[in-house]
This record gives C-alpha cells, structure tokens and sequence, in this order.
C-alpha cells in the first residue's frame, strides 16, 4: 500500500518536471532567439500604409486580414479586413471568406504588436498554405491609424 502511494507521488512529480520542460517547445518571437525572428522575418515581404493605401484606392483585389489580439482591438478595423484569430487562422481557411481567395491574390496581414510578430506569424502560416503574394503590414495597425488610412467598425460577436 506504501508503494502505489509513493509510486502516484513520483508519477505526479515527473509529470510536473515534464509539463515545465516542454514548455518553452512553444515558438514565441519576443522570447526565442533573434536568429529565429529574424530569419521569419527576412522571408517576410512588407508593406507600407502609403502603398496598401494606393492599393485601395486603386481598387486592387486585396484581401486584409486582422491578426491583433483581443486586448489590441478597439471597435475598428481596417476597411475590407477580415478579421481572424491567429491560432485559428490555418483552420479559418477551410471556410468563407477565406476558403473563397483565390492562392495568388495579394494578401495583407496586420496586428498591433510592436515588431509585427503576430502579423509575420500569420503570414508564414499563409504561405504554409500556399498563399504565394502575402505581406505585413509595416508598423501594423498603428502606422494605419496614423496615415489617416480607411477605416470602419468592427462587428460585434467575432
């Protein structure tokens, strides 16, 4: 009866040793080492506000999808963007409106975060995808807002 007490004992402690080990196997750019970023980053293609505002104005097919986080939306967004939680992006893509953009059309990425790490995440997840023509968004949501670029209210319920 002592034994199988202190065999549960081990079993948990092992476990718990194994959970804190296995944590950091999670990629995160802010904490990995810059080799990684930057390599993520240098496959990257960037975009600046002034040229996907041109883009817009010119009425080009563009598909813009918003990757900020709950804490880093206000009630708007870029006009047109869609808007996708990062960790459900690749599963998003199986449905409308996603599902429907065509490999090949310019697709822009954007987030709130200081480094567009949220927004080169997801846009290496396109490229996994077989998106062939995506971008970041330089600077992301705030370099948006302060080129006075287009905006419109998010729908509630997302």
């Amino acid at each position: 009866m002592a034994f199988k007490g202190w065999s549960t004992w081990t079993l948990l402690v092992l476990l718990l040793s194994l959970s804190s080990v296995s944590g950091g196997a999670n990629y995160n750019p802010t904490s990995a080492g810059t080799s990684l970023s930057q390599d993520v980053a240098a496959q990257t293609s960037f975009i600046t506000a002034e040229e996907l505002k041109a883009k817009l104005s010119k009425n080009e097919a563009v598909t813009i999808i918003d990757v900020r986080s709950a804490n880093g939306i206000d009630d708007n967004k870029i006009k047109g963007a869609v808007y996708v939680k990062l960790r459900r992006l690749k599963y998003r893509l199986a449905f409308p409106p996603l599902k429907d953009v065509p490999r090949n059309r310019d697709v822009v990425t954007y987030c709130a975060c200081p480094n567009d790490e949220a927004s080169i995440r997801a846009a290496q997840v396109l490229r996994e995808s077989g998106f062939t023509r995506v971008h970041v968004l330089k600077g992301g949501w705030v370099v948006w807002k302060k080129a006075n670029g287009q905006i419109e209210r998010t729908a509630r319920g997302l």
